[in-house]
């Protein structure tokens, strides 16, 4: 029997997934359980989410645990993608966080002001990315969880002074202490890795960026930048969407004449329509049918099998 369920009870689910503290969760899986229809369709569904609130609530009275346990340089996750921005000291890192998101590092014309990880989150159209600011890559204070974070994030953004007297010596030790943790550039054995030759405003700037790309072109592929330009700042948001590659899919109940949720759900980029069932609901997996899709690549409401593989901006009307 079809759940057929409400618009309601899918905006509560979607509060549940997007919650990220446990009284929020609590508070989304009651509205689920008090707008899902009751009938003999929904019976295991209706017991899933007692037992998951019996679980949140039970975890909700527990001692939290103290901050101390998790160490001062771990940022958790969030939104469609973590990039971390790495560089030398004084290479603009804190300046481009502080000229994206909302975050306010500390911002100085001298080195190793930043000290620990700092997070901000850029928007791009309905979603957010994950940005990172982290201390300097320089001998004096590279700690080993700064290569770490960039081999875990999403992707990384290296930053570099084309005008610093240092640079040449900046970058001979990036390289090195990339080699030795065996981080490349091109993403084959980790996250892809931008280069930015920043400042490139100053006087000499555009000069400088051409004789030290000249001299490091067979080690990687930097873009001259500054962190000041609108221009500029304004194509970094699309450069990591694409480098994240990931897709935006939307949902809507099947029948449901309103529009679709706002709030699409990201995957990697290859993810198929069963993908998206999984990622809405384990019981839609379980006894999904088929779905009708409406996006660029086909017409209006074709139906699909499990196989078809969603593309960005695919709306989606999960059958089951």
């Amino acid at each position: 029997m079809p759940a057929n369920l409400t618009h309601a009870y899918l905006e509560a689910e979607q509060k549940f997934k997007s919650a990220s503290r446990n009284p929020e969760k609590v508070a989304a899986l009651e509205e689920m359980l008090r707008t899902i229809p009751k009938h003999k369709g929904t019976e295991k569904m209706q017991a899933d989410i007692k037992r998951r609130l019996s679980r949140q609530r039970k975890e909700t009275q527990k001692k939290k645990p103290k901050a101390s346990q998790k160490p001062f340089h771990y940022v958790e996750k969030e939104g469609a993608g973590q990039v971390v921005l790495c560089g030398p000291p004084n290479s603009g890192k804190s300046q481009l966080l502080k000229n994206l998101t909302r975050a306010e590092p500390k911002v100085a014309p001298y080195p190793f002001t930043t000290q620990k990880p700092l997070p901000g989150m850029l928007p791009y159209q309905d979603i957010r990315i994950q940005l990172v600011d982290t201390p300097p890559l320089a001998p004096e204070i590279l700690e080993p969880w700064q290569l770490v974070m960039i081999q875990q994030a999403d992707a990384g953004l290296l930053l570099f002074d084309v005008n610093d007297p240092n640079l040449l010596v900046q970058t001979d030790f990036v390289l090195a202490a990339f080699r030795d943790r065996q981080i490349v550039f091109d993403g084959s054995q980790g996250p892809p890795l931008f280069v930015l030759g920043n400042k490139i405003d100053d006087p000499q700037g555009k000069e400088n960026f051409s004789a030290w790309q000249e001299l490091y072109q067979e080690n990687f592929r930097a873009e001259p930048f500054s962190a000041l330009s609108e221009e500029d700042l304004g194509k970094i948001a699309k450069l990591l969407f694409d480098a994240l590659e990931i897709v935006r899919v939307y949902t809507k109940a099947p029948g449901d004449k309103s529009k679709a949720d706002p709030t699409p759900y990201v995957l990697k980029r290859g993810s198929t329509i069963f993908d998206v069932a999984v990622t809405v609901h384990r019981e839609l997996a379980q006894n999904f049918k088929f779905a009708r899709v409406w996006g660029k690549a086909k017409l209006d409401g074709q139906m699909v099998e499990r196989s078809y593989l969603v593309e960005d901006g695919d709306l989606v009307e999960i059958h089951w």
